[in-house]
């Protein structure tokens, strides 16, 4: 049987993971072996990153949200269980971005947090 030197396909393999570590520092973007390792590990991290990415934002919502809240004296958890008690159907990333962008209406969902936990106490 003759020998398969896999020339073209081999070219190919490698062009394509040097053309994926382009722009890494050193030897990570001139080396196959070291360019390969590190295209495997940066993969990885991309795909964990994306799902971190969500947690990250919920935490910097939670954040917000709850360092307005005790500008009106409630607490992110009873604010969230006054919301909740009113019937107010708000996500995190909106209440988040009152807080921040238009605090007037912010406060006004303060009052009715205020109102219903002081109803059902």
């Amino acid at each position: 049987m003759a020998r398969v030197k896999g020339g073209f396909v081999r070219t190919r393999r490698r062009k394509r993971i040097l053309k994926l570590a382009k722009g890494y520092f050193g030897s990570k973007h001139r080396l196959f072996k070291s360019a390969k390792e590190q295209v495997m590990n940066s993969l990885l991290y991309a795909y964990r990153d994306r799902r971190q990415k969500k947690r990250d934002f919920r935490k910097l919502w939670i954040t917000r949200i709850n360092a307005a809240a005790r500008q009106n004296g409630l607490s992110y958890s009873k604010f969230m269980y006054g919301l909740k008690l009113a019937g107010v159907e708000v996500n995190r990333k909106m209440l988040a971005d009152l807080a921040v962008n238009d605090i007037g209406a912010f406060n006004s969902l303060a009052g009715v947090a205020k109102d219903k936990l002081n109803a059902s106490a």
